[in-house]
């Protein structure tokens, strides 16, 4: 008995593994790291002066291989086999996969500012000849976070992060939980604005090489149901383990000592 449980959960270990290769998450899960980056700015903190030391503690709290098992362990106890099946299969056909292999490189290019900025002037270009296109990406956009997942977990993370921050005391923090949230809620309309703008102008910067009817054929499959189940569950990991690691990086960040110029 005890050898056949663990052969049924080392082939669901192994096609967790392949789902996520397949369909490019596990790049998403590595990309996390680059969001350290944000971290300072929520506490007005200038990361550049403790030299190495910033760099350290990131690479540290955002161990891509630590990410990468919570993600499987997770996973291997909540996505159905159907779920998994019906995603691998479109995105292991032609265009999944030249999908994947340009959702990839997007999720790796550390410049967020430049890609966001090449991916705007796209959108002028589009807008100002009145293309179809601008409308697919927003309906693939939709289709990726249904329910605004994406606006709920980014206000979560940051009063994850700030109450961390503040309990570590690294900031003086005025607001307890329920006052961040209604801080928060009161300029959730910018909020949700910026980032529609903010997801428009990576997606357009991501599927600048694809055809129109290529990203069609793409939204049509994000709205499968199955594929809606797949994304939702995905959303939900991937920003649990972006507020974990961010509460871990606030607790740290009290070690951090003003670098010296030698």
């Amino acid at each position: 008995m005890f050898a056949l449980g663990q052969a049924a959960q080392a082939t669901s270990r192994e096609r967790i593994e392949a789902f996520l290769e397949t369909t490019g998450f596990d790049v998403a899960l590595e990309s996390i790291a680059l969001a350290s980056a944000s971290a300072p700015q929520m506490v007005g903190i200038d990361p550049e002066g403790f030299g190495s030391q910033w760099t350290r503690l990131s690479e540290e709290v955002f161990d891509t291989e630590k990410m990468h098992e919570t993600a499987v362990a997770i996973l291997e106890q909540t996505l159905s086999d159907e779920a998994l099946t019906h995603a691998v299969e479109f995105y292991a056909s032609d265009l999944g996969q030249r999908l994947v292999e340009a959702e990839n490189a997007s999720h790796m290019i550390e410049d967020n500012d430049a890609k966001q900025a090449e991916g705007l002037r796209i959108v002028a270009d589009l807008v100002r000849e009145g293309a179809m296109r601008v409308e697919i990406l927003k309906r693939m956009n939709r289709a990726i976070d249904s329910s605004e997942t994406a606006l709920r977990a980014v206000q979560e993370i940051q009063v994850r992060f700030l109450l961390a921050a503040s309990a570590a005391g690294v900031i003086d923090l005025q607001l307890d939980a329920d006052g961040l949230r209604a801080l928060m809620k009161a300029n959730e309309a910018q909020m949700r604005q910026s980032m529609q703008q903010s997801a428009l102008a990576n997606a357009a910067y991501t599927y600048q090489t694809f055809s129109d009817a290529d990203l069609e054929a793409y939204a049509r499959a994000l709205e499968h149901p199955l594929m809606q189940q797949v994304y939702e569950l995905l959303n939900a990991v991937q920003y649990e383990i972006m507020a974990n690691r961010f509460e871990a990086l606030a607790a740290r960040m009290a070690e951090l000592r003003p670098a010296r110029d030698i």
